[in-house]
């Protein structure tokens, strides 16, 4: 299968390193200024997975070519761009697979290339980019999971869990994606949700009963408003997550934390925001998603 995966970052050049490493047949859509430093020094993975370093297959945008599979890793802020930059290189069955946080972009994606190309898919993973391009990771989660959204195990899934067999990261073809990406979307609004607002990796807050209590609280409001919308969660989520939540690595930062940190732009609107809009449509009290959301606002603000 030929791949091509949106952006060569944290996620998207992680994932697709890894399907490289395995012999894979990788491509990456980049920006000039990514070109050229994937040409001059190579893709570098450093990581406690195992390091990694190969000169990758690249194109920019407004080139084209076909492949069978898009992988898009890129921030939910640079989706409209890199859903216009991707269309040269869809064909009729090609199979577009995003890896970002959240779920309102599986409507844009279905927009924009039709419901039966897009399939789901997350990642759970602590990996950054530091200001060499090397992609960092210093923890040992390195999941990646997708499946069709219908819960069907067509014969396009089975053949990217073909690809992926025996890559260096856990892959898993799953036939509840809606379930996972939505409890994944509670998790990951909560971690970056607390992390962000006391500036502190999730050992420190979770330490104190007080911060154990935000935690808590704030899983219970975004269950809340889940359930408002309908999503298809479990009966039990608040505590399945917040059982997880106090079972991560103490030194564990979100990747908006990370975002925020480097001052770099936030995924605010579609993770806090989406589910702020959604509560006020049900009329639902959200105190503490609301106090997370006005925090990353006002550090947007100042950054701007």
């Amino acid at each position: 299968m030929k791949f091509l995966v949106v952006g060569a970052g944290a996620v998207g050049g992680y994932f697709g390193g890894r399907l490289l490493e395995k012999g894979e047949d990788v491509t990456f859509l980049v920006r000039y200024k990514r070109q050229e430093q994937l040409l001059d020094h190579g893709l570098v993975i450093e990581s406690v997975n195992g390091d990694y370093k190969t000169t990758p297959k690249t194109v920019v945008e407004g080139e084209d070519g076909q492949f069978d599979v898009v992988l898009i890793s890129t921030k939910a802020y640079h989706l409209e761009q890199a859903i216009e930059a991707v269309k040269p290189f869809v064909h009729k069955e090609t199979v577009i697979i995003p890896m970002l946080n959240g779920i309102n972009h599986i409507h844009s994606l279905q927009q924009a290339f039709n419901q039966e190309r897009v399939i789901g898919g997350l990642c759970f993973i602590e990996s950054t980019v530091n200001e060499d391009g090397h992609i960092i990771q210093t923890s040992k989660a390195h999941q990646f999971i997708f499946g069709e959204l219908d819960g069907k195990y067509s014969d396009r899934v089975k053949r990217i869990e073909k690809a992926f067999s025996g890559v260096n990261a856990s892959v898993k073809l799953s036939e509840s994606i809606l379930q996972e990406m939505w409890h994944k979307y509670s998790f990951i609004t909560t971690m970056s949700g607390v992390t962000t607002l006391f500036r502190q990796p999730v050992g420190p807050i979770r330490n104190m009963r007080e911060g154990r209590e935000v935690i808590k609280g704030l899983f219970e409001e975004i269950a809340k408003v889940m359930r408002a919308e309908n999503a298809p969660i479990d009966d039990a989520l608040e505590t399945i997550q917040f059982d997880r939540f106090l079972s991560v690595e103490a030194g564990m930062k979100s990747s908006m934390q990370r975002d925020m940190e480097k001052q770099s732009a936030v995924e605010v609107d579609h993770l806090q925001g989406y589910l702020l809009e959604k509560a006020r449509k049900h009329h639902i009290e959200v105190p503490i998603l609301k106090s997370v959301y006005v925090n990353l606002k006002l550090y947007e603000q100042q950054t701007q």
